[in-house]
């Protein structure tokens, strides 16, 4: 099937959604937005007011990850992007002490839309950067979190870079773009999986972590292990419900905003969503299929003059790439 036929069929999915939102909003969403999709869908990925960054510069410059790995197919993908960023940041805020160097020392209570965009640009650095500039990028942010200190109700201590939080903070973002993707846009093979994770290890340990886990066997035994420390709280549901609320999409497509939030709950482990009482907060079979459509028809679009798009004029035709590291080792 040819582009047009691609878009097209997209149209209709789009259109099918329309249908089973229902109502007045799904009669917009069904008959208007297929032509106006890829601006909503691409401003997920835009950086805020200062962050600006041209990736197709330098030329040949590659990235942490190569092109043609399972990471530049992952975090191209804006829909999932956004559902696996929102499971992230729910088993992030369900580790005690995660939960309050991110609700206390950031800004996703005063303003949460600026939050975002701010993690999405360092996720599209860290990704699709030139190396040197997302090394520029991850120390700067590390410099930031080493003021990020305090003590829990109970006393104990926390401070955001320790690198056993580090590594969880990894860990569930991995897990979380990963299996959103592979739940919603197309599956992925556990060795696929397992691809994912060990390709974030370089940006893993630039931002601190010791010990992220490299295979889907060792994310499953990180969970197991943490699993029974994490806890519900009233500050994950104020999250769940900001993510709900916020203006993060345009109105008319606030109902898929919302599917998409219960979406990245329903990806959760079944006994992780019993533990913080989050059952029966997840999607039906209708809305599931509807998610799908959505991320399905992200994958058709081409989003001209996005992070990835850019940084694919930047290195090229897909090839094995030399890292900087492979480079100072020869030297």
């Amino acid at each position: 099937m040819g582009r047009n036929g691609r878009l097209a069929a997209g149209g209709n999915i789009v259109r099918r959604i329309g249908g089973r939102i229902g109502g007045p909003i799904g009669a917009k969403i069904g008959g208007g937005i297929s032509g106006r999709i890829t601006g909503p869908i691409t401003r997920l990925m835009e950086p805020p007011p200062g962050m600006a960054f041209d990736f197709s510069q330098p030329a040949g410059e590659p990235a942490l990850t190569p092109r043609d790995s399972i990471s530049w197919r992952v975090f191209a993908n804006p829909v999932t992007l956004f559902i696996g960023g929102v499971a992230a940041v729910i088993l992030e805020l369900a580790e005690p002490s995660v939960r309050a160097g991110v609700w206390e020392h950031s800004s996703f209570r005063t303003d949460p839309v600026l939050r975002l965009r701010r993690t999405g640009a360092a996720a599209m650095m860290t990704v699709y950067g030139p190396q040197s500039a997302a090394r520029e990028m991850i120390a700067r942010v590390v410099r930031r979190h080493d003021q990020v200190r305090g003590a829990l109700p109970d006393g104990t201590p926390y401070f955001a870079n320790n690198s056993r939080l580090l590594d969880w903070v990894q860990a569930t973002a991995s897990y979380g773009f990963i299996e959103a993707y592979s739940a919603f846009a197309a599956p992925l093979t556990p060795a696929e999986k397992s691809r994912g994770f060990a390709e974030a290890e370089k940006a893993a340990r630039l931002y601190g972590a010791n010990n992220p886990p490299l295979t889907l066997a060792q994310w499953h035994f990180m969970l197991a292990q943490v699993s029974t420390t994490l806890e519900p709280s009233d500050i994950l549901l104020d999250f769940l419900d900001t993510m709900r609320t916020a203006p993060i999409l345009p109105r008319m497509l606030r109902p898929m905003q919302r599917m998409f939030v219960r979406a990245a709950i329903d990806m959760l482990p079944a006994d992780i969503r019993s533990r913080l009482l989050l059952v029966g907060r997840g999607l039906g079979p209708a809305d599931r299929a509807a998610v799908r459509a959505m991320a399905r028809l992200a994958e058709r679009l081409p989003l001209p003059g996005s992070p990835p798009a850019q940084a694919r004029l930047r290195v090229g035709p897909a090839e094995p790439q030399q890292d900087d590291f492979s480079a100072h080792a020869l030297g």
